[in-house]
């Protein structure tokens, strides 16, 4: 629920920033097929401008990934290696949540075909 001039408006979806993947992902408040075609139509296309950039933040964590690796082969230290081993992995992860996020429209398509 948000409140726009004085009266509480229902939100029946949302898309909230997600910090660790750095996108807006979508809060559905119901199933996809409780949505009209209106709707289904406006969170598409809202969730495929944002799509559109996930490929640019992947493609910018993979290099912040590259510079890790670089400092994990020169590092001595065996503590901050670990500490970059664990940063390389959560990054990692990272990414393959966004390139899971990439093909979630592909999903609802055909779910709504069905």
């Amino acid at each position: 629920m948000i409140k726009r001039r004085e009266e509480w408006v229902y939100l029946r979806y949302e898309f909230t920033l997600d910090e660790r993947l750095g996108i807006r992902i979508p809060l559905l408040h119901h199933e996809w097929e409780e949505y009209t075609g209106e709707e289904r139509s406006a969170i598409l296309l809202e969730w495929e401008e944002i799509r559109a950039r996930i490929p640019d933040r992947i493609i910018a964590l993979e290099k912040v990934i590259n510079h890790r690796q670089a400092a994990l082969y020169e590092e001595e230290d065996f503590i901050r290696s670990c500490e970059l081993n664990q940063e390389i992995a959560e990054l990692a992860s990272t990414i393959n949540d966004l390139n899971i996020w990439f093909r979630v429209e592909q999903d609802y398509d055909t779910r709504a075909h069905h």
